[in-house]
């Protein structure tokens, strides 16, 4: 895969010796959706400007499609960016919004003009030329702002949470827009959330940050399911964690005992006898039964909510709370005893240096 961009040990900072970023290198490839994912102020949309050349790096090269811009502005980069804001002009019509950017380049009208009717044709915007951004709604402004991003054909496109003023269901709209639009262009997307959904819905591949380093990266359902680190594991999805320590192996799998003596296998060959290891399942991997078995936990139904395609059970075992996600038909009570079965094939182990 031809790489499109490339960030060679950058470093931001802003007082001295106050890093925001620090040794961050990163390769993403043409055509591809990447998310950087992580909580507010771990330096996510800093890499997104240093990349644009909003801001200017302390240090480290940043190059795009192989040329090295570290030094070059933003303007001449081949680069657009979406901000949170949209950003749209409020006097100017949706026409002359999108067609800004092909006017400053000083491209002939009637070229503008057939791009312009491209674009808004291409999300789904035709016959909104002659409005303004306050006779539009926020999903059709995000439509507008999108238009523009991409109708100077950039090599390039960043997203800063573009999605996040959005209601709830128009936001799942735009992510599965999004996403269709990146695929049918083949523009490489760079896309900046907190918002977990977001990245597991649309990403190729997720960047996960935590305090100005990368902390893991993969594809979504490989960070979903087995997170490096406990901060991963509660960051993406919700997880269930039961810490105990290594007491057998075999060739297949790993027993570990919780702290209660309880015991539970898991399918794993990382770890040696004595190692101190959480245990990461998500809710939906535990599975229920009514009566006791080998390797199953008991443990009692605090409360049971219904959300439409599974049932959340929240029980406690040993004063620890765990979420299990059915999909059983089954009625559960509050005070009912059951038993858990941890899906072996999906449990991940993670060191107790990572605790």
């Amino acid at each position: 895969m031809k790489e499109i961009v490339r960030l060679e040990n950058i470093s931001k900072c802003y007082v001295k010796d106050k890093y925001v970023i620090r040794d961050c290198s990163l390769s993403v490839y043409e055509g591809e959706f990447l998310t950087i994912l992580g909580p507010s102020g771990c330096g996510k949309t800093t890499v997104l400007r240093m990349i644009s050349g909003l801001e200017m790096v302390s240090g480290g090269k940043v190059f795009l499609d192989g040329e090295d811009v570290t030094e070059i502005d933003a303007v001449k980069r081949p680069v657009n960016t979406i901000f949170q804001n949209f950003a749209l002009f409020p006097h100017m019509t949706i026409e002359d919004n999108v067609g800004y950017g092909l006017k400053m380049k000083k491209v002939p009208k009637n070229e503008i003009k057939r791009r312009v009717k491209e674009m808004l044709d291409l999300v789904q915007l035709s016959g909104y030329e002659k409005r303004k951004p306050s006779q539009l709604s926020g999903g059709e402004q995000q439509r507008v702002a999108i238009a523009r991003g991409l109708i100077n054909k950039p090599k390039v496109l960043l997203l800063d949470e573009p999605l996040s003023s959005l209601d709830l269901k128009l936001k799942k709209q735009m992510q599965l827009e999004l996403k269709r639009l990146q695929k049918k262009l083949g523009i490489t997307f760079i896309y900046v959330t907190h918002a977990q959904d977001e990245a597991l819905t649309m990403s190729d591949r997720i960047i996960i940050f935590k305090d100005g380093k990368i902390e893991q990266e993969g594809k979504p359902k490989e960070i979903y399911h087995h997170p490096n680190s406990l901060f991963v594991a509660d960051f993406i999805g919700d997880s269930n964690i039961l810490n105990g320590t290594v007491i057998k192996k075999t060739e297949v799998f790993t027993v570990i005992r919780l702290v209660n003596d309880d015991y539970v296998r898991i399918k794993s060959k990382e770890f040696e006898l004595g190692d101190k290891v959480s245990i990461v399942v998500r809710p939906e991997d535990i599975h229920i039964k009514r009566k006791d078995a080998s390797n199953w936990l008991e443990a009692k139904v605090k409360d049971v909510i219904y959300n439409g395609n599974f049932t959340r059970v929240i029980a406690i075992y040993q004063n620890q709370e765990i979420k299990i996600n059915t999909e059983v038909d089954e009625e559960y009570h509050k005070g009912d005893i059951i038993y858990l079965d941890l899906d072996e094939n999906w449990v991940t182990l993670i060191r107790g240096d990572n605790l």
